[in-house]
C-alpha cells in the first residue's frame, strides 16, 4: 500500500525544457510511505537493513543557469527484514529550501552562477552565498543518518528508517563553521566519522574526527598553497588521505569573485596522508601524476605502503572548441567518458616516500562502492557504475575483482538508467561478497522505478528481485547501507 504523505508546490516552469530537470532528471513533489510493495521475484529474507539514497530533485529555479548539483535534497529509504520491505521518500528540510520556499522563488546562486546574483548576501550557505541544498551524499553515523553538501556545509539528521527531521547535526556545539564536505567517512568498525573540509581563506582546508559518542575529538589545518576543490577522501585503519588536485579555481578570477575551474596540467596531484588522530606536523605529502579524482574506492596498509585505489582522469577539463555553447562548456565535467575516468591505485612508501601508481582497468566507470566492513582494509571486490557517454546518468553497474581484473558487468535496457549501488552483506556473511546488490532504477519508457536486487557473486544472471516503487523518482548521486543485525520492521 502506498500512501502520500504530503507534496509540495514546485516553483519549475510547467513546460520546463531544462535537459536535467527533464528525463531520467525529472523531479518529484511527493513523499511516499509505501508498505508491502509489489515485488517481482522473491526478496531473499537474509536481507536487513536500509539502503539510503540522496538525490537532487529542485523545487525551486536557479537565478539564472541551473547545474544538476543544485537541486534540493531528497532522501530515499527502502528497507529489508526476514522478506518484508517498507520505502519512504522525503525531502532534506533544509533552511536554504524552507527560505526558498517561503520567499517564492531563489535566494541563493548555484554552482554556474556568479555569487552576486544572490539575494541573500549575508554570509549563511556553502561557500557563504550558495544554498545548502544538503543533496550530494547520506551515511549512518551513531544510528543516525547525515545527509551533505559537495560544497561544505551542515550535515542535516534524518531518521533512516522513517527519514523524520532531527534537525542539524551539532556535535555538542563544536560543529565547524566552515562545515563538513560531502563524502563523510564512517568507519564501521571503529564507530569513527571522518571529515574534511575546504574554503577560499587559509588554510583552505581541515580535516576532522568525531567519535563514536558525536564529540568532535580532532580537527587540525591541513595548510594548501591555495584555494582548492577536493571532493573525496579515504581512509586506512590508521591513517587518512586527503588530496591536492591541480583542477580548482583560477586565481586570477577568483579575486574577482568569479569562480571558473582550470587544470593545470603542469603541477603534480598531491595526496596526504594523516595519521587518524594526528597533528598538522605530522601530514606526509606524496606528488603524484596529474589528475582530478572525483571519488575514491578504498586504501589499506600493506607493509610500509599505504595502497590507494581511485579514479583516475585522463582528461579532466576534456577540449570543447571555441563555439561551444555555455551549458555545454559547463555539462563538460558531468561526461566521465569524456574525462576518462578509470580505476587506478596509489602505493605510497611512507618509508622512502616513493610513489608508484598504474590503471587497475582500462574500463571507464566511476562511483564505486565496497563492503562497508572491508572500508580501510585490504579488500578484493568493488561495484562501479558504468556512466553514459555524453550524459550524467549511469547505464548498469561492474563488478570489479581488483586483483585479479575481471569483470562482470550488467547493463541495463536503453533508456533504463540506476543509481550509485550499494553493497548488503547476508546475514550471516563470513566473506566479503556473500551478499547482494542493490541500486534504484529510473524507466523512462515505462515511467516508473524499482530497486533491483543481484546476488552479488552471480550478478549477470539478473535480479534475484525488483520492488516497484510507487512513482519513477529522479536519477541522482550518492547512497549508503545501513546494516542492521535486529529487527527494522516489527
Amino acid at each position: 500500500m502506498s500512501i502520500v504523505e504530503h507534496e509540495f508546490s514546485s516553483l519549475l516552469p510547467r513546460d520546463d525544457k531544462h535537459p536535467y530537470r527533464t528525463g531520467a532528471w525529472r523531479p518529484q513533489t511527493k513523499e511516499w510511505t509505501t508498505t508491502s510493495p509489489r515485488v517481482i521475484g522473491t526478496v531473499p529474507d537474509d536481507i536487513r537493513g536500509v539502503y539510503l539514497r540522496n538525490t537532487e530533485n529542485p523545487l525551486v529555479p536557479a537565478a539564472d543557469r541551473y547545474h544538476p548539483f543544485d537541486g534540493d535534497g531528497m532522501l530515499h529509504s527502502i528497507a529489508f527484514d526476514n522478506g518484508e520491505v517498507q520505502y519512504r521518500n522525503r525531502f532534506v528540510r533544509t533552511k536554504g529550501l524552507a527560505s526558498e520556499l517561503e520567499h517564492g522563488g531563489p535566494l541563493w546562486s548555484g554552482l554556474a552562477e556568479s555569487p552576486k546574483k544572490a539575494l541573500r548576501q549575508d554570509g549563511w550557505g556553502a561557500r557563504t552565498r550558495m544554498k545548502d541544498a544538503s543533496s550530494t551524499d547520506v551515511v549512518v553515523h551513531r544510528g543516525v543518518a547525515l545527509t551533505s553538501f559537495y560544497q561544505c556545509g551542515d550535515l542535516y539528521r534524518l531518521d533512516p528508517l522513517t527519514l523524520a527531521d532531527l534537525g542539524t547535526e551539532s556535535w555538542n556545539g563544536k560543529f565547524p563553521r566552515e562545515g563538513a564536505s560531502a563524502h563523510t567517512k564512517v568507519d564501521v568498525r571503529t564507530g569513527e566519522l571522518l571529515f574534511f573540509n575546504y574554503s577560499t581563506t587559509y588554510p583552505y582546508m581541515h580535516y576532522g574526527v568525531v567519535s563514536p559518542k558525536g564529540e568532535l575529538v580532532t580537527y587540525i589545518d591541513v595548510p594548501l598553497p591555495g584555494p582548492r576543490l577536493p571532493h573525496d577522501m579515504v581512509f586506512t585503519e590508521n591513517y587518512s588521505i586527503v588530496n591536492d588536485c591541480p583542477l580548482f579555481w583560477d586565481p586570477d578570477l577568483l579575486a574577482r569573485d568569479v569562480y571558473a575551474n582550470r587544470f593545470h596540467p603542469d603541477m603534480p596531484m598531491r595526496l596526504g596522508v594523516i595519521p587518524r588522530h594526528g597533528k598538522t606536523s605530522d601530514i606526509v605529502w606524496f606528488d603524484c601524476e596529474p589528475t582530478f579524482v572525483l571519488h575514491w574506492i578504498n586504501a589499506y596498509e600493506e607493509g610500509d605502503e599505504i595502497v590507494v585505489d581511485g579514479y583516475f582522469q585522463s582528461d579532466p577539463a576534456p577540449y570543447l572548441p571555441p563555439d561551444a555553447t555555455i551549458d555545454e562548456r559547463l555539462f563538460r565535467y558531468l561526461d566521465l567518458h569524456a574525462m576518462q575516468s578509470r580505476p587506478y591505485r596509489w602505493r605510497l612508501n611512507l618509508k622512502t616516500g616513493a610513489v608508484t601508481e598504474g590503471l587497475l582497468s582500462d574500463t571507464i566507470t566511476e562511483f564505486g562502492v565496497i563492503n562497508n566492513a572491508v572500508a580501510g582494509k585490504k579488500y578484493g571486490v568493488t561495484y562501479s557504475a558504468i556512466p553514459t557517454e555524453g550524459w550524467f546518468t549511469f547505464d548498469g553497474v561492474i563488478r570489479h575483482e581488483v586483483e585479479t581484473g575481471r569483470e562482470e558487468v550488467v547493463r541495463l535496457p536503453e533508456g533504463v538508467f540506476c543509481s550509485e549501488a550499494v553493497f548488503a552483506p547476508r546475514v550471516g556473511a563470513t566473506t566479503e561478497d556473500d551478499g547482494y546488490v542493490m541500486t534504484y532504477t529510473i524507466d523512462v519508457n515505462a515511467d516508473k522505478s524499482e530497486c533491483v536486487i543481484y546476488d552479488a557473486r552471480r550478478m549477470s544472471e539478473g535480479p534475484v528481485a525488483r520492488v516497484e516503487l510507487p512513482e519513477r523518482i529522479s536519477s541522482g548521486t550518492h547512497a549508503w547501507w545501513d546494516d542492521r543485525s535486529t529487527s527494522l520492521l516489527s
